[in-house]
C-alpha cells in the first residue's frame, strides 16, 4: 500500500537515477577534447594487483586536448602505459621518463556525426528508462484506485503529476543529450 507521495518520490528517484546514469555512459563517448574520465576503465598490473589507474596515478588536463598521467610511484610508470594501451581506449601514450601524455585527437567531420548518433542513441534509451519508470507508477495509481486506497479524483491528479514529473526529467534527460552532442560536434 503506496501512499501518492511514495509513488511519486520513487518515480521521482529512479527517473534521477536513469539520468545519471546516461550522464555516466556520456562521459565515457570521445568528444575530440581531453576529458580525464576516459581512464574510468583503465586498470593496471601494479605488484601484481589489477589497480585503477585513478589510485595509482594523479590524472590532469593541461590542455584542451591532452591527458596527462603523473604516477606517484615512478617504478610503476611503464605498467601504466601497458594498461593504458591494454584497455584500448583509443589513444597511443607518450612516455616521457616522468609522465605519460595522452593527446586526443581531433574528430573527423564523419566521425563526429557517428559519435552524435550514438549520444542520440543513448538519450533514447535513457527516454525509454524514464518511461518505464512512468509505466511503473501509473500502474502503481491505477492498483491503488482500484484497491480503495485512492478516490477517483486522487488517482487521476496524482496520474497528472506523475506525468508532469516524467515530462521535466525527460527535458532534463535533452539537455543533458544536446550539451554532449554540442560538445562532440564543436570538439
Amino acid at each position: 500500500m503506496a501512499t501518492q507521495n511514495e509513488i511519486l518520490d520513487n518515480a521521482k528517484e529512479k527517473m534521477q537515477k536513469s539520468i545519471a546514469s546516461l550522464k555516466h555512459e556520456l562521459s565515457s563517448i570521445r568528444a575530440g577534447r581531453a576529458n580525464a574520465s576516459l581512464l574510468n576503465g583503465v586498470n593496471v598490473e601494479y605488484y601484481g594487483a589489477p589497480t585503477p589507474l585513478n589510485q595509482i596515478a594523479s590524472i590532469t588536463v593541461p590542455e584542451a586536448r591532452v591527458i596527462m598521467v603523473s604516477p606517484y610511484d615512478k617504478s610503476a610508470l611503464d605498467d601504466i602505459e601497458k594498461g593504458i594501451l591494454e584497455a584500448d581506449i583509443g589513444i597511443n601514450p607518450a612516455n616521457d621518463g616522468d609522465n605519460i601524455r595522452l593527446i586526443v585527437p581531433q574528430l573527423t567531420e564523419e566521425r563526429r556525426k557517428e559519435v552524435s548518433k550514438k549520444v542520440k542513441a543513448v538519450g533514447e534509451q535513457g527516454k525509454v528508462a524514464i518511461r518505464n519508470v512512468r509505466r511503473e507508477a501509473m500502474d502503481a495509481v491505477k492498483k491503488g484506485n482500484k484497491n480503495d486506497e485512492f478516490t477517483d479524483d486522487e488517482a487521476h491528479d496524482l496520474e497528472e503529476k506523475v506525468q508532469k514529473l516524467t515530462n521535466d526529467q525527460i527535458k532534463d534527460l535533452e539537455a543533458v543529450v544536446d550539451n554532449k552532442e554540442k560538445e562532440v560536434m564543436n570538439g
